[in-house]
């Protein structure tokens, strides 16, 4: 769907269920995987989800293009319901990412290796489990970062309309959180706030 198309189809869903019901189409499992891999609970997971989609219906009429992708407007909504359900529940659970995500992750993070055989794998399972769990510690905001650029592909541009931040505020807080992912890579520390 190119970007005029979209335009439209929000236009009519501000008055049109069934055009609502497209969008909600096109997002819902974006939401869905986002609102997961911060709660590692299909329970919440859906509940958040169904939240930031009656949310945004309900707040659809003030919906205004500013250039920025509809779907960062969503994850704005999905944003704030997960910074509450932080706040709610006072825990941090284990980030969920796939093979994928965490390889691109990972190959942020350290430099290739290529050894292979059955010893590697098990280290790198290891691995994989010690950056999760680094990861899982960090702050909700850094937290957010690695899952949009990561898990959704984002831009820095839409991140930062995620986040409210700039541009530039994202490239400098996904600076920071690689060094520190790096560090607690490196010295085999879990609890990131231990080394910033």
């Amino acid at each position: 769907m190119s970007s005029e198309e979209e335009h439209d189809l929000i236009a009519r869903a501000k008055s049109d269920a069934e055009a609502f019901g497209a969008l909600y189409q096109r997002y819902v499992n974006r939401i869905y995987n986002y609102h997961y891999r911060h709660t590692s609970s299909r329970v919440d997971a859906e509940d958040l989800t169904s939240r930031t989609f009656y949310r945004a219906l309900r707040s659809l009429h003030s919906y205004r293009e500013t250039g920025a992708p509809f779907q960062a407007w969503l994850y704005r909504i999905a944003h704030n319901l997960v910074v509450n359900w932080y706040r709610d529940h006072a825990n941090h659970p284990t980030i969920s990412m796939d093979g994928d995500d965490y390889l691109s992750l990972r190959a942020q993070m350290m430099p290739s290796d290529s050894a292979d055989g059955p010893e590697a794998s098990v280290a790198a399972r290891e691995l994989q489990a010690v950056l999760l769990e680094a990861i899982a510690r960090l702050p909700e905001d850094r937290k957010t970062l690695i899952i949009l650029k990561f898990v959704e592909g984002m831009t820095n541009v839409e991140i930062g309309e995620v986040l409210g931040r700039t541009e530039g505020a994202i490239k400098a807080l996904y600076h920071r959180t690689l060094i520190t992912l790096r560090l607690a890579m490196r010295e085999g520390v879990l609890d990131v706030q231990e080394i910033e």
